[in-house]
Parts: structure tokens; sequence; C-alpha cells
């Protein structure tokens, strides 16, 4: 571990009042004594709520499926695994002598918990504003790709291009249902990948937007799952 902890909270952007929760956040399990188990606990919630709140404000037309989907993308111990090592966080963690032997501090576990108990202490030390801000600035990049992402193609399209890379069929759109009258039409598409058997469904007043509805959920379940 580096001694000085300073430049891991520089890069953060925050100054702890209380160093020593950072230290804390920092310390596996594996250290006897306090660790920062707990601390992970917390951030897991912490970061939950700030990333739904980011999510929500960058996405106003998104339901809560999708929604749910893009959190959990940007969660899940894969990506806060690689911000972890975007902040060298290994350099800086203490491990007991088996966890050192065996690589601990490259693990995608061990990152990707002390990143959580970083957020943690960051938040016990400065409170919710401070943490926010922290979170925001480490998930900046990410929550920007997402974003550019939705924008630039409509959601059919990305959905056409991914499976084409992957050498796949092209996804197969199927209306299951359209009530309402002629001049309030309702649209329920399902849309299917013929290479995994994924389905997705999407409603809209229109069949292109119900279409465009279950690509966008199907390209989300690319993003969770990463295994088409």
């Amino acid at each position: 571990m580096k001694g000085d902890t300073e430049q891991l909270a520089r890069l953060l952007g925050y100054r702890f009042r209380e160093p020593g929760l950072l230290v804390r956040a920092l310390t596996h399990r594996s250290i006897p004594g306090e660790n920062n188990e707990r601390l992970e606990f917390l951030g897991d919630a912490l970061l939950g709520l700030v990333i739904a709140e980011a999510l929500w404000n960058r996405f106003p037309d998104a339901d809560e499926g999708r929604l749910s989907r893009l959190r959990a993308s940007l969660v899940k111990r894969e990506s806060l695994a690689a911000l972890a090592r975007g902040l060298d966080l290994g350099d800086y963690l203490r491990l007991g002598t088996g966890e050192l032997r065996s690589g601990g501090h490259a693990r995608d576990s061990i990152l990707a918990d002390a990143l959580e108990a970083v957020l943690a202490a960051v938040y016990l030390d400065g409170g919710l504003a401070a943490a926010r801000e922290v979170i925001l600035s480490v998930f900046a990049a990410s929550l920007e790709r997402l974003q550019t992402a939705s924008t630039l193609k409509d959601a059919k399209t990305r959905l056409q291009e991914r499976v084409q890379a992957r050498k796949h069929p092209l996804p197969e759109y199927q209306v299951l249902q359209i009530t309402g009258s002629d001049h309030d039409r309702h649209f329920q598409v399902r849309c299917t990948l013929p290479a995994s058997g994924q389905e997705t469904r999407g409603e809209g007043s229109s069949r292109r937007r119900a279409e465009q509805q279950a690509a966008e959920q199907m390209l989300d379940l690319f993003a969770v799952h990463n295994d088409t």
C-alpha cells in the first residue's frame, strides 16, 4: 500500500477531515481489526441512489425497467473494478499476506468493494452532497458514454449494428397486440434475437415507437450481460 493516501484523495477531488475513514475504506478483511466491509455495505446503497438519480435526470423518457438495467450496467462488479483501476486503487489497498501473494490488489471483487467503501467514507466525512459530487465525477465518462450511445442513432439501428458485428442473424420484430380506436392506437411488439432466443417487449402509440422501445431494452440486456 502507498503510504500517502493524499494522492488518492486528490484524484477523487475531495479532502478528508478524518483521513482515518479513507484508510479504513482501503483495508481488506484479511487485515486484523477494522476493515471496509461495513463501509462497502453503505457505499453500495449510496451508489445505487446517486446513479439512479443521475439516470433519472439524463433519461427522462426511460421507463423503470430500462433505468434499472442501465444502473445495473454501471454498478456491476466489472464496471466498478474498471473505475477503481482508473484511480490506481489497488496501489492503496491494505491486504493481508495471503491476499498480497494471490494478487488481491488486482481482483475485481476486492477493487469493486473498495471503491464502494471509499465512496461511503466520503459520505460519512462530508455528507451526501460531497459524496454525490465525487460519484458523478468518477462516473462522468461512463454516464456520458451511455447518453451518447442513446442519442447518436436510434435503437433499432444500434441493435442491428451490434448483432451484425457478431455475425448473428438480424433481430426479428413481431406485433403482438394492437388496441384502441383508429385515432388512439396502442401497439405491443416483441423483439427476438434468433441467435440467443432472448426476447424483449415494447409498447407505444405506433409500431415504430414500440419497436424502438423493444430494441432499446434489448440493448440494455447487452449492457448488463455482455454475453451476446
